[in-house]
């Protein structure tokens, strides 16, 4: 599975990274992208769900 790009937003007083992994449909064998943005610490944890 290929993953990751991973950018830093800053918001105000909020820091904020919006994560994009690529993920491979069981179905269709087709790849789709799920973005999401999120506090730093929480990056790794969405990298390593599947």
């Amino acid at each position: 599975m290929a993953k990751k790009s991973v950018a830093t937003l800053q918001t105000g007083s909020k820091r904020l990274t919006k994560a994009i992994k690529m993920v491979k449909s069981p179905k269709t064998g087709a790849y789709t992208f799920v973005e999401a943005v999120m506090a730093p610490e929480a990056v790794g944890e969405f990298l390593d769900k599947k």
